[in-house]
């Protein structure tokens, strides 16, 4: 067989054949393909170990075999190597000549036609080359169990079921594919869609940081790429604290916080949600410590997290008294609950102990997010929170559209009474609590505020 020459290699060699370009309809019989690959004769005896040693030039590629029968030598195995790394003898590096010759192999490269079908291509490959050329090719998505969730752009449309059963085969444990057609604009945080390929059933089930989650992924609210946060979060309660989880959802926050033996009230309005938080709690065994609602947000806080406050104030001191935090995780609009804090408990005595702590999440697609998001919660506060809150990124949602979570610990004069702003700044001084909040979490090298001491424990 002659040498391959450097030449004349295909630089689209794992292409699939332009006759797939446009096809809206799925034809696998259409991706077969004839390729060169280099070839190394080998001993049977000794293919085993020169596998072991040559493992980063072999061939790689998903259902191919790497070693093969010789069709003219029945003594003799072929090794398949990659033809972007060995166009030739010279090709291999000097420890990998010395390999050779130690277990007297003949370096000389020849050539093999491999056959390439649908199933040797990868997912990019396959949609880059049937989505028209030059456009963006979609292969990523979020994984919620066994369906995949896409969000498709106009041109990728035409090619949707296509798309579909493309992620379905090549996804082990996929068994259906969604598109998302409408943004998230209700109340309860679900959207529309429409099943592009496989099952309709949206009942799934999830693992997140070793918690287990049921739901029905068309009419309730997840996002896998949550995980991070909902686990950032946790870590700032403590074993006894209390958390209240106003926009709760089927419990990525409640769970693993009641898990470390902390009271949690969490609450949703959506009825699914509701319906699925109460499952997820039995399902994970914590349904005894967490007392779950179906309000609005508004309701809840000047419902049951208003009487609980009032609880906490009235019971004799046995020492510290437990942390508490409220998390408003609805990013579209939690950020406008934040006035529902005015003056919550007026008329109580204030507590020197009981200044919740408050993580609240926001969209903004301004310059300086963190500024945005800061003077904006000031606006409904009407308090400064300068020196006392903190800004953490949580992830990128679109170009010029980050998510924000805004930590402060509410102030007095918020919670009690609308003070003037010089009265607020001597109570804090008086009960210690002026200075930096807690540390700042970062990622990617976001430097959002200057890092500062921990706010749960001041």
């Amino acid at each position: 067989m002659p040498e391959i020459e450097k030449n004349k290699i295909d630089l689209e060699l794992y292409f699939p054949p332009s006759q797939v370009r446009g096809m809206t309809k799925l034809d696998k019989t259409a991706f077969k393909k004839i390729v060169s690959i280099p070839v190394l004769k080998v001993k049977k005896e000794m293919v085993n170990k020169l596998v072991k040693s040559l493992k980063k030039v072999l061939l790689q590629r998903p259902g191919i075999k790497r070693v093969i029968d010789d069709p003219k030598d029945e003594e003799n195995k072929l090794v398949m190597l990659d033809p972007y790394k060995i166009i030739s003898e010279d090709s291999f590096e000097e420890s990998e000549h010395l390999l050779l010759k130690e277990l007297n192999v003949n370096p000389e490269i020849s050539s093999y036609s491999l056959e390439l079908t649908y199933e040797n291509f990868k997912t990019e490959e396959i949609l880059r080359a049937v989505l028209p050329e030059g456009q963006e090719v979609t292969s990523g998505f979020s994984r919620i169990g066994h369906i995949a969730h896409l969000n498709l752009r106009d041109h990728q449309l035409p090619f949707k079921q296509l798309i579909g059963q493309v992620i379905i085969d090549k996804n082990q444990g996929i068994t259906s594919v969604v598109n998302k057609i409408n943004t998230i604009d209700n109340i309860y945080r679900n959207f529309q869609m429409e099943v592009l390929s496989g099952e309709e059933n949206m009942i799934t089930k999830v693992r997140e940081n070793n918690y287990t989650y049921e739901f029905d992924f068309s009419k309730v609210y997840w996002n896998p790429r949550l995980s991070t946060e909902h686990s950032r979060i946790t870590e700032f309660l403590k074993p006894g604290d209390i958390l209240f989880d106003v926009f709760a959802g089927v419990g990525p926050f409640a769970i693993p916080v009641a898990k470390k033996d902390c009271t949690v009230f969490a609450n949703d309005l959506n009825p699914e949600s509701h319906k699925w938080l109460l499952h997820n709690c039995k399902l994970n065994k914590v349904d005894q410590k967490v007392k779950i609602f179906n309000l609005d947000g508004k309701d809840f806080l000047q419902g049951p997290v208003k009487e609980e406050l009032i609880k906490l104030m009235g019971q004799p001191s046995k020492g510290k008294k437990p942390s508490v935090h409220i998390v408003m995780n609805l990013p579209a609009m939690a950020i406008e609950f934040l006035g529902t804090f005015c003056c919550l408990l007026d008329g109580q005595s204030k507590s020197r102990e009981l200044l919740p702590i408050v993580h609240c999440y926001s969209f903004s697609k301004a310059d300086d997010p963190a500024k945005d998001i800061q003077q904006r919660a000031e606006a409904l506060l009407r308090v400064s929170l300068k020196g006392c809150s903190s800004v953490h990124l949580v992830r990128n949602v679109a170009p010029n559209k980050e998510m924000i979570c805004i930590t402060f610990q509410i102030p007095p004069s918020v919670l009690y009474e609308n003070q003037p702003m010089n009265q607020e700044k001597q109570f804090l001084k008086a009960e210690n609590l002026e200075g930096p909040p807690f540390k700042q979490q970062r990622r990617d090298k976001t430097l959002v505020e200057k890092q500062s001491q921990n706010l749960s424990q001041t």
